[in-house]
Order: C-alpha cells, then structure tokens, then sequence
C-alpha cells in the first residue's frame, strides 16, 4: 500500500520520541457485541507488532461474565507464544482485576500487567460492583505480589475529567487516587478520559495539579477517547507538558461498556499521523498500521472510524 505522510514541521515544545500504547485488542475488542475468533486476535497483535509497536496490550484476564468477549485469555496468548518469543523489546500487557486474574496471567507468562481504578465513586461501583477505596484496597495485594515477582504494573485511572452520573470530576479526587496507586508500587498511570469530555486546559490543569503532589509526567501515561473531537488535541498539550506515553487503539476501535456514553478510543493511526507531521518519532509504519485497520474493519463488519485510515485506505481504492 502507497502512503503519502505529512511533510515535517517540527513542533517546539514537543518530545523527540513517543511510546504508543496500542490498547485495540483489549480495549477495543472488549466493547465488541460479539466475541472475536482467537485466530483473528492473535493475528490483530502480530499485524500490530509488525507495524512497529512496541507495546499491545492483548487481553484481561477477569471474570467472563463482566467481560465474555476476552474470555478466551489464556488460548490468546498461547497463540501468541511464537510471536511474543519472537519479538524481543516488545511489551504485552494484560489487564487484571484482582489475585485471581493475576494467577492466570502469571500462568501465561505475562510479564506485564495493568489495573483498573476510578477516580469518581459512582464509576468504581458500576464498574468493580465496590466503592472507590475499597476497589483501591482490592488492588493493592494485587500490585505487590506483581511487584514483588518483578512484573512491570500500569493503572489506568478512569473517569479522570468526566464522569457521566457525577458531571465535572474533582481534580483533588483524582490526584488522590493517583498517590494512592503510586505508594501501592505501580509504575506508571494512564490518565483517562472514559467519557471524551475533557479539553485542553482542563488537562493542562490536572497534569499541573499532579506535578505539585510530585506526580511527574514520567509517571504519567495519558488516554482519551474522542467522543467530542478532543482526543487529539488533549493529547498535544499533554506532551507539550512532557508525557511521552499514550494510549491508542488501531482504528479508533472500542469504548468502555461500562460507561454508555464513552464512544471509541483514539486512533493510533490518527496520533501517528499528527506526530509524523511535528517531527516526532514513533518507530511505527503508518502504512503497515492502515492495512492492519483496514483488515481489522473487515473481520468486523464495518468501517474503520479513524479519519486517517479513511483517507489513506480511500487514496488507495482511487485510480
């Protein structure tokens, strides 16, 4: 496939390189009516690592009545055993919910894993069936036996900006979860905007609410959805603030099923092309990456949403 890329403008105040974490085959494909055919996912990830990412995040091992679409946790990575031996330098994360989904995970040899907790109250009790302390209570045995067995451990903090039967989040609330995950041990937290609601200055302000409780941006992942158009633009002025890790999902796929207003992730293929165009690097081919989407979009049944793959896959079908 023939790919015009942006012409570079260099965009000061931008960093050199960014780490994309691609969070399409968990993130996404839990939001899928229908479960995905294994073979298919496992072909989504090696597709993703051969387009140059170096993180994909591959699944949850949680109970399959909240999630039934990753059910099939410990048959995917299996089917990835050759692709993960294969790809030295290359991080596959899952997420799990509590001891027992670690287990599972440790079983498959996942080296990394993620948790999930929220900044507001109604959104923990939705989403983990528990109050917002008692979710981060649950979490912590969780985070020292990975911890303590040399596994890396991200958080997502959800509900960050928004939270759809709250309104307007608190930012002292959301600084406290974070301090709360970091004492615990994790080593990373992706800031999320579950509902898509948050802007620029918005974000500016919680990231500068975090560095003055110590929270650098070297600890800080961002993730936001797009359901208002801001992803992209929330993103910016994040690395503008200095965070060098986001979350994206191949095609703008997924949302949260948890929380009915959240529509679809980022597209990495989007975020590639904006970095591209100020000159900072990713390590991903754009045109390996719209193929991929491309293909994905098909095993689904519709198109791909992301704006990028939609004008390049479009260029490609022109005479």
């Amino acid at each position: 496939m023939t790919i015009t890329v942006p012409p570079v403008h260099r965009r000061p105040g931008l960093p050199d390189r960014v780490t994309i974490w691609e969070v399409g085959p968990r993130d996404g494909l839990q939001n899928e009516a229908a479960a995905v055919p294994v073979a298919v996912k496992a072909e989504l990830v090696e597709r993703l690592v051969g387009a140059g990412l170096a993180v994909v995040e591959v699944t949850s091992f949680v109970h399959p009545s909240w999630v039934p679409q990753l059910a099939d946790a410990e048959d995917l990575y299996g089917a990835l055993s050759h692709t993960i031996a294969e790809s030295p330098g290359v991080r596959f994360p899952a997420l799990v919910a509590n001891l027992a989904g670690l287990e599972r995970a440790q079983s498959c040899g996942v080296t990394d894993v993620c948790v999930f907790a929220s900044a507001t109250e109604s959104f923990a009790r939705r989403n983990l069936n528990r109050s917002r302390d008692d979710a981060l209570c649950m979490f912590a045995p969780v985070v020292a036996e990975a911890t303590g067995a040399g596994m890396g451990v991200r958080a997502y903090v959800s509900m960050c900006f928004g939270d759809p039967w709250e309104g307007t989040v608190d930012e002292d609330d959301v600084v406290a979860v974070c301090e709360r995950l970091l004492e615990m041990g994790c080593d990373e937290l992706s800031l999320g905007d579950t509902i898509g609601v948050a802007t620029s200055g918005q974000v500016t302000d919680l990231l500068d609410a975090l560095g003055r409780r110590g929270i650098g941006t070297d600890r800080l992942a961002v993730h936001f959805h797009d359901t208002y158009g801001q992803a992209l633009a929330n993103t910016l002025v994040s690395l503008e603030a200095g965070v060098t890790t986001v979350d994206s999902s191949a095609g703008g796929i997924g949302g949260c099923p948890f929380a009915g207003s959240a529509t679809g992730n980022l597209a990495t293929e989007d975020l590639c092309w904006a970095l591209a165009g100020a000159g900072v690097e990713t390590g991903v081919d754009l045109g390996s990456l719209v193929a991929t989407s491309t293909w994905m979009a098909a095993q689904l049944g519709r198109p791909s949403p992301s704006k990028v793959v939609q004008a390049l896959a479009g260029d490609e079908e022109r005479p």
